[in-house]
């Protein structure tokens, strides 16, 4: 069809004539409501958006002389950012002499990634970078799901209702 022809009928449709493939041969164009099928996309970019998950790093920082407690800790908040879908990226700083014993922070290191266990998957190794020991752990997808139906099985508490009928103990028999 002739372009002009094409653009008469779009206009007597009160509709746009839009080029689909202008490097064919001949162009291709199709008439539609131009204005509407902008928003239809930007609607579904909008969906597509709102379904993705940013992934955000976390750091816990370690030093080689790092305390009992305060490793306990760290450990405890990098189990917790993994329980959220964090990814956590365990480092290690080296001062001083202390890369002289570049072993002890790979056991630290180490430590933690056997402390973690399920809760984390290993992304990345323990590897030196300049004077910093690093290791990335990412969420593993048994852990993602195990805080929400923790939550739901808990059992209630003292102030709360339960929904359970009371079965008396043998003491209360």
């Amino acid at each position: 069809m002739a372009p002009f022809d094409a653009l008469k009928m779009a206009r007597e449709r009160s509709l746009d004539l839009v080029e689909i493939s202008p490097n064919a041969v001949p162009p291709v164009c199709k008439i539609q409501d131009y204005g509407k099928y902008l928003y239809e996309k930007d609607k579904s970019d909008r969906a597509a958006r709102k379904k993705q998950k940013v992934i955000v790093i976390k750091e816990v920082k370690f030093s080689v002389t790092v305390d009992e407690h305060d490793y306990q800790t760290k450990k405890n908040q990098a189990v917790r950012f993994l329980g959220e879908g964090d990814k956590v990226k365990a480092s290690l700083r080296f001062k001083g002499r202390q890369m002289a014993h570049r072993d002890l922070g790979y056991k630290i290191i180490n430590r933690l990634i056997l402390d973690i266990g399920d809760a984390g998957l290993v992304e990345f190794m323990p590897r030196m970078e300049g004077t910093t020991l690093h290791a990335i752990l990412a969420p593993s997808k048994k852990v993602e799901a195990a805080p929400k139906k923790a939550a739901s099985s808990a059992p209630p508490t003292e102030g709360t209702k339960s929904t359970e009928p009371a079965v008396p103990t043998p003491a209360q028999a």
